[in-house]
C-alpha cells in the first residue's frame, strides 16, 4: 500500500487551526512500520496499530504502482513478497485482503460513530473485501469497472459523500477530500483558511444521493 501525506498535512494543519478539534495519526493494521508513498520510495512512518476505539475517522490510502488490468497481471506477481515499485497497482491492493486489515475495515463501518473516508485506490480495498456492495463510490477512473464488478455503485465524481462512508478520485483529490472533511467536521471557516494556506482551491461537486434523479441530457 501506499499513503499519500497530503491529506495528512491538510488535516493536521486544520487540527492545529481549530485548537486541536483534529489529531492525526499514521497507522497499520501491523503496528508501527514503514509505509512507502508514492512510486518514488519515500516512507513514511507508522506510529502505531490501528485501534478503532480511539478513531471517529479512518482514512485508507491507494496504491502506487504499474498500471494494468487484473487480467494483465502475471500469476507469478500474486502474492509476491516485499513491496516493488514495479508491482501491478492490483496486486497491492489485492494483498490487503490477507491481513488484518479487512475486518478491521469491516468493523469501522459498522460502527455508526466511525466515518470512513478513502483516497484513489482506497475504496478499491474496501470493495475488494465486500464492504461497498449497493452502495456509491468514486475511486480513480481506471478502477471504476473493479467498482462495479464488486457491486458498488461507482460515480464518476471527485468526492462522493454517503453519510458514513467518503470516497474520493484520483490522488490530487486527496486534497479536496481533506478540505472537505474538515468543513464537514469542523466548519467551513477552518476549511477556507486550509485551502488559503495551501494555495489549494477545491473543484467539482461533492456528489450526494439527494435531490432528483437527472433526466437524460
Amino acid at each position: 500500500m501506499s499513503a499519500s501525506p497530503a491529506p495528512a498535512e491538510v488535516l493536521h494543519a486544520g487540527g492545529s487551526a481549530s485548537d486541536g478539534a483534529v489529531t492525526v495519526e499514521l497507522v497499520t493494521a501491523q503496528g508501527p512500520r514503514e509505509v512507502i508513498s508514492g512510486t518514488g520510495g519515500l516512507t513514511l512512518r507508522a506510529v502505531g496499530a490501528l485501534d478503532l476505539e480511539r478513531a471517529d475517522m479512518l482514512l485508507v490510502p491507494g496504491a502506487s504502482g504499474r498500471v494494468g488490468e487484473p487480467g494483465e497481471v502475471p500469476e507469478e506477481e500474486v502474492g509476491a513478497g516485499a513491496w516493488r515499485q514495479d508491482e501491478f497497482i492490483p496486486v497491492l491492493l489485492g494483498r490487503t485482503l490477507t491481513t488484518e486489515l479487512p475486518a478491521l475495515l469491516k468493523k469501522a463501518m459498522d460502527d455508526p460513530d466511525i466515518t470512513v473516508a478513502t483516497v484513489c485506490g482506497g475504496s478499491l480495498v474496501l470493495a475488494m473485501a465486500g464492504l461497498l456492495e449497493g452502495r456509491p463510490a468514486t475511486t480513480h477512473h481506471m478502477g471504476f469497472d473493479m467498482l462495479d464488478a464488486t457491486g458498488a455503485h461507482a460515480v464518476r465524481a471527485r468526492i462522493v459523500d454517503d453519510s458514513d462512508l467518503i470516497t474520493s478520485a484520483g490522488v490530487t483529490s486527496g486534497l479536496d477530500l481533506a478540505l472537505y472533511l474538515l468543513e464537514r467536521e469542523v466548519g467551513p471557516r477552518i476549511a477556507h483558511a486550509m485551502e488559503d494556506l495551501f494555495s489549494h482551491e477545491r473543484r467539482g461537486t461533492v456528489w450526494r444521493a439527494q435531490g432528483p434523479t437527472p433526466t437524460t441530457l
